[in-house]
């Protein structure tokens, strides 16, 4: 069983950057306080009297919408920044940008190109920042990924997680999120776009090798900020289109998962985003509940059952 409970739930680090710097309780905490929000819509106006600043470098739908709605059901505030604000190191250096929205909100949220641009704000930054996606990690996504599967599953125990496409920020993030839930997690990636030297995660290059999964999930085959590589992946990435005669090769019955959005025609068919054993929708339902999560925990000390003492890279004392 998953046992997770809001009664054994711990708090994160001041800084939600990326799911490796997170222990397995807060993980499970995280799970249940997102289940919590997402059942009973509880804790109220608990970030009544807050503002959060949200940083956009990259278009955004899931994340934009589920934030501003996230914050406002909470009772705080969120401020959009505009296009020319949000281009972290261009109109100003990060850290002043950053040690400036400290003066006046009590949170930032980023969703940027590059993760160290993003470490570097939480460096600054007096005051918590999440990550709402970089190039390295796509947290809040694989959180809400990992939400999706227990409500399909009563347990992880015999199932197969296989990410097939490119390896990137959200494959990256969805393999952090099964090691700290203790469900098997392997990758089939084309050669030379695989995990890199330092990532032991099991991979092969074989689309064949999905026997087995229980869940498949894919993403684009060229990231934002990759889209003049596109014409040369559509080639090398086409054996390894989710569409049903894929799906068919696991031998039994398979959900699929996307993060979107999603390239139709591209990394997975029509019919398949289509079925009835797609989840592409509750994940992005479930973005709403598990951000909600991260919010309070991060900007409300003591929200969660018992909260950590721990120090932030920059040796501030939390």
């Amino acid at each position: 069983m998953h046992n997770y409970s809001a009664s054994t739930a711990v708090a994160v680090h001041s800084d939600f950057l990326s799911l490796s710097l997170l222990r397995r309780q807060e993980f499970q905490g995280l799970l249940a306080l997102s289940a919590d929000f997402r059942s009973r819509n509880g804790f109220g106006q608990v970030l009544q009297g807050k503002s959060v600043a949200l940083i956009f470098e990259k278009p955004s739908l899931r994340t934009r919408v589920t934030f501003e709605v996230g914050i406002r059901q909470l009772g705080g505030w969120p401020i959009v920044l505009g296009n020319a604000e949000s281009r972290l190191g261009e109109r100003e250096p990060i850290q002043d940008l950053a040690r400036n929205l400290s003066c006046w909100v009590d949170g930032i949220v980023a969703r940027v190109f590059n993760h160290h641009d993003l470490e570097d704000l939480a460096l600054f930054a007096s005051v918590p920042v999440v990550n709402g996606l970089s190039d390295a990690e796509h947290p809040c996504q694989a959180v809400a990924d990992l939400l999706t599967l227990t409500d399909v599953w009563p347990s992880w125990s015999g199932k197969e997680f296989v990410y097939i496409g490119d390896w990137n920020n959200v494959s990256r993030s969805l393999w952090h999120a099964c090691l700290l839930a203790g469900l098997h997690f392997r990758a089939i990636c084309p050669e030379k776009y695989g995990p890199g030297p330092l990532e032991p995660v099991e991979w092969s290059t074989k689309p064949s090798d999905v026997k087995g999964a229980d869940a498949i999930y894919t993403d684009v085959w060229a990231s934002m900020g990759q889209e003049d590589e596109l014409e040369g992946r559509l080639e090398i990435f086409r054996p390894y289109q989710v569409n049903e005669k894929l799906i068919a090769k696991t031998g039994k019955h398979t959900f699929f998962m996307h993060c979107l959005p999603a390239h139709r025609g591209q990394e997975v068919t029509d019919s398949v985003i289509e079925s009835n054993y797609s989840l592409v929708f509750q994940q992005a339902a479930n973005r709403l509940a598990v951000e909600k999560a991260i919010l309070v925990t991060v900007l409300v000390p003591g929200t969660q059952a018992e909260r950590a003492t721990v120090k932030r890279k920059d040796g501030r004392q939390l």
